[in-house]
């Protein structure tokens, strides 16, 4: 069973079993008490007095590797089931949840010692959390990061396979920040590690509200279940407010489900918006291509604040940021000067420079609100013509695919339909069901990608605007199982210097 890797390898203690054990209400204590030294859900990792936990996957079931933990040095194994092995077993119900608490419990509760700031939303989620960690480092603080892009302990960077890493894999983060001295703590936290209790164990301080639109609906099927999942970060928060260590929701006055986030919160909320009263507001938005300027509305004082980043979007998380930086204890000055300072992610609407007399812009936008966000911006300082290239994964939500053609055509002067990890589907018919959304109108369907950027790049003149979205600081190409390097902004240079 593969389990994300933590490659610190510092990460370090040990319990007795049955000390360990006492995290779960009412399971039956072995009879023999081992120390655990670590706690293991992949059996290839198991050393002697590990505690292997067997967790039932989507295509892998742990339990099928239970007999080889043992036999690597297991002290005891943690089941849903009985399994036929000569070290102790320990029954639970859910695998998954109690190992949440048994991590937490062996790390010594390691998400306490730190301010943990957990933020969810469709779009922004990992623009606002490398702000919100720019500002506290730039403040002195020693800081962690947990992300789609990354994983950051101090100065030092770690690569992830998922937004929101498993509850095991996360308790194990935290206690080397811990280890590491670290304060403050930003992570993205996914509407899927949420469901599936990836993060139970985690006391989050603060919680932050971007959005919400349509995505991830292969899995949660319904828009209700979607919001409803976000939901639970803000319920998480508990019902206590404490003063030695105040908790806060921060939530976008401008979405609507953030009514429904504020009653299922019992902590102080903070809000922040453009176009509704809030705590934290803009006004005065002016926008252009190299950036963004706007007044800062805070309870306690306006300010000037000109961005390096560019779209109303960036105001938003920068907003969110602004918040969360002012009740972390941030002086305003300090956190203006990170603001203005910022030159934005890698991928998020990244301008393409091979000194060509046209804007190249690659960003993630891959969801139909954040591909119409991106679309107005590019609009607002679009000087000619507007070129998209754009295409929707496969195995994924089939209900947003026309719906991304439809904005692609309303906003763009000419847009290109192209493959964008088609997976297990053949990329024909994902263009074919983004077509049903835009009969009768002007587009160009390339299924290849690199050519797709290509013809964009060739067509524009100056003036105009290139816009490739879906991937972003991706750099790879999902192709049935097997993975292929694609960078959208090395094929962009490329084409630039070829044409």
């Amino acid at each position: 069973m593969q389990q994300q890797g933590f490659g610190t390898g510092r990460v370090g203690s040990k319990m007795k079993l049955h000390t360990l054990l006492e995290a779960l209400p009412f399971v039956k204590m072995p009879a023999v008490n081992p120390e655990i030294t670590e706690l293991v859900q992949d059996n290839r990792l198991v050393t002697k007095n590990s505690l292997f936990i067997c967790i039932k996957g989507y295509t892998v079931d742990g339990h099928k590797f239970a007999v080889d933990a043992a036999k690597r040095g297991a002290a005891a194994i943690l089941a849903e089931k009985p399994v036929d092995v000569d070290v102790p077993v320990i029954i639970v119900r859910n695998t998954k949840r109690a190992m949440a608490l048994l991590a937490d419990r062996f790390y010594g509760q390691p998400s306490r010692k730190l301010r943990l700031v957990g933020i969810t939303g469709t779009n922004g989620k990992t623009t606002t959390s490398h702000i919100i960690e720019k500002i506290y480092r730039d403040a002195g603080r020693t800081t962690g990061l947990i992300g789609t892009m990354y994983m950051k302990i101090g100065d030092e960077t770690l690569e992830t396979k998922n937004t929101t890493p498993d509850s095991l894999t996360l308790q194990k983060i935290f206690h080397e920040m811990n280890a590491r001295g670290v304060t403050d703590c930003v992570m993205e936290v996914s509407s899927h590690s949420l469901v599936e209790g990836r993060v139970h164990g985690c006391d989050y301080d603060i919680a932050v509200f971007t959005n919400l639109t349509q995505d991830h609906l292969d899995y949660h099927k319904t828009m209700a279940e979607y919001r409803r999942a976000k939901s639970l970060l803000f319920s998480q928060l508990g019902n206590s407010c404490p003063q030695d260590k105040p908790k806060y929701a921060i939530l976008n006055a401008d979405d609507a489900a953030s009514k429904e986030f504020e009653q299922v919160t019992a902590v102080p909320v903070i809000t922040y918006g453009i176009d509704r009263d809030a705590d934290f507001m803009a006004e005065n938005i002016d926008m252009h291509a190299r950036g963004t300027t706007f007044t800062l509305v805070t309870p306690f004082e306006k300010r000037e604040v000109r961005l390096q980043l560019a779209g109303k979007f960036s105001v938003y998380n920068m907003l969110a940021a602004i918040a969360t930086g002012v009740v972390s204890g941030v002086p305003l000055d300090s956190i203006i000067k990170t603001a203005e300072a910022m030159e934005g992610v890698r991928g998020r609407f990244e301008l393409v420079n091979g000194g060509q007399d046209f804007s190249v812009i690659v960003d993630y936008a891959h969801t139909p609100d954040s591909l119409e966000n991106v679309l107005k911006t590019v609009r607002q300082f679009a000087k000619k013509k507007i070129f998209v290239v754009v295409g929707c994964g496969g195995d994924r939500d089939k209900t947003k695919r026309p719906v991304m053609a439809q904005i692609a055509c309303k906003y763009a002067d000419y847009p290109i339909f192209t493959s964008d990890n088609p997976r297990s589907e053949d990329p024909l018919a994902i263009l074919r069901e983004m077509e049903k959304g835009v009969e009768g109108e002007r587009y160009a369907c390339i299924p290849d990608r690199r050519e797709a950027i290509k013809t964009a790049i060739f067509r524009a003149k100056a003036g105009d605007v290139v816009l490739i979205a879906g991937k972003g600081h991706e750099t790879y190409q999902i192709i049935g199982n097997e993975v292929h390097h694609f960078d959208d902004r090395e094929v962009a240079l490329e084409m630039i210097k070829e044409r």
